[in-house]
């Protein structure tokens, strides 16, 4: 991953902060408080996520969830 700025490093530390992850070992790894599963992602996948995240003010999660629902209006 490459390096981040000041301001990206403040909005992640801010989102964190506030959103803390917790472990779960019975599903072998970390959720979120809402139960969902986290998962790995590729380095290209990463940075555009964090990026966008970061540039539009979104969770992570909210991110995915637009581009899912795109995929599945595109498909409709």
């Amino acid at each position: 991953m490459q390096d981040i700025t000041d301001e990206e490093g403040n909005a992640l530390d801010e989102y964190f902060t506030t959103h803390i992850p917790v472990t779960d070992p019975s599903k072998g790894g970390v959720t979120t408080r809402q139960g969902f599963s986290m998962v790995a992602l590729d380095p290209l996948s990463e940075d555009y996520l964090m990026t966008r995240a970061i540039a539009t003010h979104k969770t992570p999660t909210e991110i995915i969830g637009e581009l899912v629902r795109e995929k599945i209006a595109a498909t409709a």
